[in-house]
């Protein structure tokens, strides 16, 4: 058996859409030296399946029920256990949130394996079912030989982080650089799109519909956009129907998802992006770190211990208003769209600071370390 192996626990793996899954699949990707297998859940699916993708085996659990927003499965259990007796982890770098599965793996997890907790976001919502989950995660936060947030401003504010500081590592989310890497296709396509818009100024949304995003407050603060522009919404979700009954303006364009070789053309046509995400639940922001790589400055709203406010820093790379303040969401928006010499100046030292920063170059250097730190290598 070779040595220097990690078993990913996430509550789902791409193709799969989300945060917390691009991240655990870059990882996957990109950390060398190491030899990875990953179980997640069956989106949707009541069977099994064990897939090998780029040369990495990724077992796929059947669900049978979700219950606030948390999969069920009978079989997780068994098919995580057998894993880790037949692959033998020196290492099991678990994803969270994900409450079953990480009560699963406390179960199952040999004493030998290193535990890594990657701690993607508090749980904010599920306040009833995280009553009785919270012992089962100060176990889990107790048993971690090592706890990666992805921004100091987590590390300082998770209430349930506080007594575990010495475990915690800053490991922030890295963008793909290829993936957001312009070519004549591409160049293309972003005078395209400007034409489809008159060429007027773009303000770009682009995220799931779900309350955190604070897509509500975009809408509200999208009249006191004086500057002559368009708003276009990207991606879908539970709230995409209500959010298009609310909104009343002939500038505001609903466009649903969009290809990844879409997303650098759409942020580099844009002049500013909306990143008007409400609750710590937004943790950190990937699309808010490819739009800052694109150039594209944002106005985000001050959220106390998410690392929004660590990506983007306010009057350097970006605008930040008070939480929920649409007037002043729409009046910074504005600002950017009227002051083409601010505009630029922010999104080139945006551009910058994903650079210097929040690369999956630097992700894997760090990872790595922590990996072969805790190894002993």
């Amino acid at each position: 058996m070779s040595s220097n192996r990690v078993l990913h626990v996430s509550k789902f793996y791409p193709p799969f859409k989300g945060g917390i899954e691009d991240v655990c699949c870059s990882i996957v990707k990109s950390v060398g030296g190491f030899v990875h297998k990953v179980i997640c859940f069956n989106v949707g699916r009541k069977n099994s399946v064990s897939e090998v993708e780029n040369g990495v085996e990724v077992m796929r659990v059947g669900t049978v029920s979700k219950c606030f927003s948390q999969p069920l499965s009978f079989d997780f259990f068994f098919k995580l256990r057998k894993m880790m007796k037949s692959f033998r982890p020196e290492i099991v770098h678990l994803h969270v949130p994900n409450p079953f599965s990480a009560i699963m793996t406390l179960l199952a997890i040999e004493k030998k394996s290193k535990l890594i907790v990657h701690w993607h976001s508090d749980i904010i919502e599920q306040r009833l079912s995280y009553l009785v989950y919270r012992p089962f995660e100060r176990m889990m936060l107790k048993r971690a030989d090592k706890i990666f947030v992805t921004s100091p401003n987590y590390k300082d504010f998770s209430e349930p982080l506080r007594d575990f500081s010495e475990k915690i590592a800053v490991i922030p989310n890295g963008i793909s650089i290829p993936k957001m890497e312009m070519n004549a296709q591409s160049e293309s396509l972003v005078q395209s799109i400007k034409e489809t818009y008159a060429q007027k100024k773009i303000v770009f949304f682009m995220g799931r519909h779900v309350p955190y995003k604070g897509l509500d407050m975009l809408l509200k603060a999208e009249p006191f956009i004086k500057e002559d522009c368009v708003v276009i919404i990207a991606g879908s979700g539970p709230l995409t129907k209500e959010l298009k009954l609310k909104s009343n303006s002939e500038r505001v364009f609903f466009i649903g998802e969009i290809k990844d070789e879409e997303i650098a053309p759409y942020m580099t046509a844009a002049s500013v992006l909306a990143f008007p995400s409400v609750s710590k639940n937004e943790a950190f922001g990937i699309v808010l770190a490819e739009a800052m790589y694109c150039s594209t400055p944002p106005v985000t709203f001050t959220i106390e211990g998410s690392g929004v406010n660590w990506v983007n820093l306010n009057g350097e790379t970006g605008l930040e208003v008070a939480n929920g303040d649409v007037e002043a969401f729409g009046a910074a928006v504005d600002k950017l769209l009227s002051d083409e010499e601010l505009r630029n100046r922010l999104g080139a030292a945006a551009r910058q600071r994903i650079i210097d920063n929040f690369t999956m170059d630097k992700v894997k250097f760090l990872v790595e370390k922590e990996y072969a730190d805790l190894l002993g290598k």
